[in-house]
């Protein structure tokens, strides 16, 4: 499960919006119902176009010897990227794990509208924030299945 820190908080009273990486990181694991509810907040987006229509192909994941060592490849995953752009000149790019063309689209069509500033806010405060706690509760839940299993150990010394 991902770093809790990395999930980004949207409150009303963030000074700040989210960075695009932020953003396109929570949107990745957003289920299609969240995605979809972010577009409905939107009824003025603009109509798009695709520069590339959803496609799924085969990326290499590579892992770290103890976490920061050296990088060696794990294995292949299945990845499904598409980009648009929309009327207005946004291009928005979306990337699900998995075989889910529908799911990149939305990803996509969401990223184009975090990009304009008259919806950043609106999807910020509410979509996202919804999906950042969600993806939170989900790690604090590993994260207390993982202590409950911890094994101590500990050795006693017997003096001679």
């Amino acid at each position: 499960m991902p770093n809790t820190s990395s999930y980004i908080a949207c409150g009303e009273g963030d000074a700040a919006p989210p960075a695009r990486a932020q953003w396109l990181a929570l949107l990745a694991r957003a289920t299609r119902d969240e995605l979809d509810d972010a577009i409905a907040r939107c009824p003025d987006a603009p109509e798009f176009v695709w520069l590339r229509a959803p496609q799924t192909g085969l990326v290499m994941v590579q892992g770290r010897v103890g976490g920061c060592g050296d990088r060696f490849n794990l294995g292949e995953t299945t990845v499904t990227r598409c980009t648009l752009r929309q009327h207005d000149g946004v291009v928005g790019a979306g990337y699900v794990l998995g075989r889910d063309a529908e799911r990149a689209a939305r990803v996509a069509r969401v990223d184009a509208l975090m990009q304009m500033p008259r919806h950043r806010n609106v999807l910020a405060a509410g979509p996202l924030a919804t999906i950042a706690e969600r993806l939170a509760a989900a790690a604090a839940r590993n994260d207390a299945d993982t202590a409950a299993s911890r094994v101590e150990f500990f050795t006693m010394v017997r003096e001679a």
